[in-house]
């Protein structure tokens, strides 16, 4: 039975078996990584994909979960029935959109069902927060709108707080420049099916992508993908057509997600209110405030953090037993400006004054106070940029980012001084942002004698800079002026992380090439830190 009025539509529970004779099944975990490269974008009879955008259902920009909490998780879609053109071809309609929780994969155990309405005041996005879950349990997830039913997606709570676990398996990922190659890193990742996955960052990217598409040589762009993101409409385009691709869906039907924004998501280097040139400061704020509103409307994350104008709450804290829990930091919304042009350059009196900061005194508060109440075997920084100097020699100076914080050195100081102060044993920083693999010493200095504290994780981009090699100019240059950092590589690819309770392993997962949506990954290190030692051991 369906009801339609002006601009509502309804459907109610499908009770047919349209789901598995027109829908492909979910895509097992276990499935071959060779498989998943050759998924179409979209389930369905024709699929939908950036070469073959016309459309004749809702759900072609996949599903996702997100922010997995012990007793709940995020659901995610977003409707879009012709995804390349303005507003996803849904003009002002008002859907309803019903959702199915269960325990198992053929969706016959249904633990939580309702429904929602998407509308285009949040571009027809849904984010459904399931709560009243059993902890470090395994659901599976779908929608149904109009008479449609969108993939099966999988996703996972975190263990109850406080209760033992003893292994945790997370991606991190972050940078995936659309033009500058095919996401197959996320075809690997689906085939290993961690626990969560931390997104670090620059999921989109505002710049103008080449006509013709780049390096995935298609003309099938929205209309506005060959200039540079400024509106709210540019933004939400950007988003279809990235999500369109068929690894980074699978990717997100397999794994929860933990997504946080960095610059590209905006615009290049963006400090608070202060953009990348000379755009004044109002006119950034409008800009600021549609983007971030866009990062937010195709991410699974909580209503409690979308975005209020330029306002919004991106940092926020996730244990998984007592294990390890994730500081997930926002570097960018609280910053002072960068100092000396923004150049790479020696450090002096800017860089060091007390008075700037890179997370705002009201973020750096909850993360000291977070380190004071810890009770978790690993404390871990999810963040955007490297905290380490990474140093390279530039004509007999010693040179560093200004955009990192490198750049905000007091402020480094008194969040790693204070996590030692406060008796953090195992302190890992995970990053993205630099496009290559860099594992060193974390330290409050690096140019006299400190302590180390702690250990950064960089993660390669998934796309880019391009295919990358095993090592470049800049990572020798890095490696010969920063005596700290263990091991470099300027790959493509993700970072595959164990903990345990005795050890924390990363592999450093890595492609070749990443000019073909079939090409693979390969291990290229595996990083071990062992428990209550800031060492490394790289094989």
């Amino acid at each position: 039975m369906a009801r339609t009025d002006r601009r509502d539509i309804w459907i109610g529970p499908d009770r047919t078996v349209r789901a598995a004779t027109s829908r492909r099944r979910f895509l097992t975990w276990t499935g071959a990584a060779a498989a998943l490269a050759f998924l179409p974008g979209v389930p369905g009879d024709a699929p939908v994909s950036p070469e073959s955008s016309s459309g004749d259902h809702l759900f072609t920009l996949g599903v996702a979960s997100g922010d997995p909490l012990p007793d709940g998780v995020v659901l995610w879609t977003r409707l879009a029935p012709s995804p390349l053109a303005r507003g996803g071809g849904m003009r002002a309609a008002r859907v309803v959109v019903d959702w199915e929780l269960a325990t198992d994969e053929s969706m016959r155990h249904i633990t939580r069902r309702g429904s929602v309405v998407a509308t285009a005041d949040h571009g027809h996005s849904v984010h459904v927060d399931v709560r009243g879950l059993e902890p470090a349990r395994e659901y599976f997830y779908r929608f149904r709108a109009a008479g449609d039913i969108s993939e099966v997606g999988r996703t996972r709570t975190a263990p109850g707080h406080g209760s033992p676990l003893r292994e945790l398996t997370f991606a991190l990922a972050s940078c995936q420049a659309w033009g500058d190659g095919h996401y197959v890193a996320y075809a690997d990742m689906a085939h290993h099916a961690p626990d969560v996955v931390f997104h670090l960052g620059d999921y989109i990217y505002e710049k103008p992508i080449p006509a013709g598409g780049g390096r995935r040589h298609t003309h099938a762009m929205p209309e506005s993908a060959v200039r540079e993101a400024m509106d709210l409409d540019d933004y939400r385009d950007r988003y279809a057509l990235y999500k369109l691709d068929p690894h980074l869906q699978a990717a997100h039907r397999t794994s929860p997600f933990v997504t946080t924004f960095d610059d590209h998501e905006v615009d290049n280097n963006w400090a608070a209110s202060i953009p990348e040139d000379g755009t004044p400061i109002p006119e950034f704020a409008l800009r600021r405030t549609a983007a971030l509103k866009a990062w937010w409307e195709n991410t699974p994350v909580r209503l409690t953090h979308r975005p209020r104008g330029t306002d919004i709450r991106a940092y926020r804290r996730f244990g998984f037993g007592d294990l390890v829990e994730f500081n997930v930091l926002d570097t960018r919304t609280h910053r002072s400006d960068q100092v000396n042009g923004d150049n790479d350059c020696a450090q002096n009196a800017a860089t060091a004054d007390p008075r700037r900061t890179i997370i705002g005194a009201q973020q750096e508060r909850w993360l000291l106070d977070g380190f004071a109440a810890g009770r978790h075997r690993w404390t871990v920084l999810a963040q955007q940029v490297p905290m380490a100097d990474l140093a390279r020699d530039r004509h007999g100076v010693r040179a560093v980012s200004m955009d990192g914080w490198s750049g905000y050195e007091s402020s480094r100081a008194r969040v790693l001084d204070g996590a030692r102060d406060r008796g953090v044993g195992n302190l890992v920083s995970v990053v993205g942002d630099i496009h290559r693999n860099v594992v060193g010493d974390l330290r409050s200095t690096y140019t006299r004698e400190s302590p180390t504290v702690g250990v950064e994780l960089a993660g390669t981009s998934i796309s880019s800079g391009g295919d990358g090699t095993d090592s470049d100019v800049s990572d020798r240059a890095l490696k010969a002026a920063s005596p700290h950092v263990r091991f470099g590589n300027a790959q493509r690819g993700y970072v595959l992380n164990r903990v345990r309770t005795d050890r924390w392993e990363a592999e450093f997962r890595v492609a070749d090439s990443i000019g073909s949506p079939s090409d693979t990954l390969h291990r290229r290190a595996l990083v071990t830190i062992p428990d209550r030692r800031p060492e490394i051991d790289v094989v």
